[in-house]
């Protein structure tokens, strides 16, 4: 499993129409492949940041499968705009977890 980490730096003022488009975005990557699991949170400190994690089967899922998709190009339609700047998004393997 592999999980994509995004810090989504969103406009300034722009937070409720982005929560809103990606309301409808959701349902485009859930839809997908390999696709696993997904959270959205919004910083407390910076509430115009927000930290997207999704899991994905294999690195490929994502890169390959989502990214390689039509639905990808939906996805971007819906959400890219609202970034300034554009997030670096990396990819993470679990070395520990731990939970109650």
């Amino acid at each position: 499993m592999i999980t994509e980490h995004a810090l989504l730096p969103v406009l300034p003022g722009r937070e409720e129409e982005f929560e809103a488009a990606f309301g409808q975005a959701r349902a485009i990557i859930v839809s997908m492949p390999g696709f696993r699991t997904l959270s959205l949170s919004r910083s407390v400190e910076s509430p115009g940041t927000y930290l997207l994690l999704v899991e994905w089967e294999t690195l490929e899922d994502h890169t390959l499968g989502f990214r390689g998709s039509p639905e990808y190009q939906q996805w971007r339609q819906l959400l890219h705009h609202f970034y300034q700047p554009f997030p670096v998004v990396e990819h993470f393997v679990a070395v520990s977890s731990a939970g109650q």
